[in-house]
């Protein structure tokens, strides 16, 4: 059961280092990501803060995933 965990674990770190910075480009063409002035706006603050805590959660899962794979306690 704990291999399971720790494959999970492992994958879901996978899944989010291959989708978010891809959509970190979407976010920042995006036109409201900046206003006239060239300024970031709120939406941009709002993705880069969700990107950046889902990029921090995927380094946690696969430091767990690996730390259960190799059985350090």
């Amino acid at each position: 059961m704990l291999t399971f965990l720790a494959v999970l674990l492992l994958l879901n770190a996978v899944f989010n280092v291959l989708v978010w910075p891809r959509f970190w480009k979407r976010v920042t063409a995006d036109p409201r990501a900046r206003d006239d002035a060239g300024k970031v706006t709120k939406f941009y603050t709002v993705h880069a803060v969700l990107i950046l805590i889902a990029l921090v959660l995927a380094v946690a899962s696969a430091l767990a995933g690996i730390t259960v794979l190799i059985g350090w306690r």
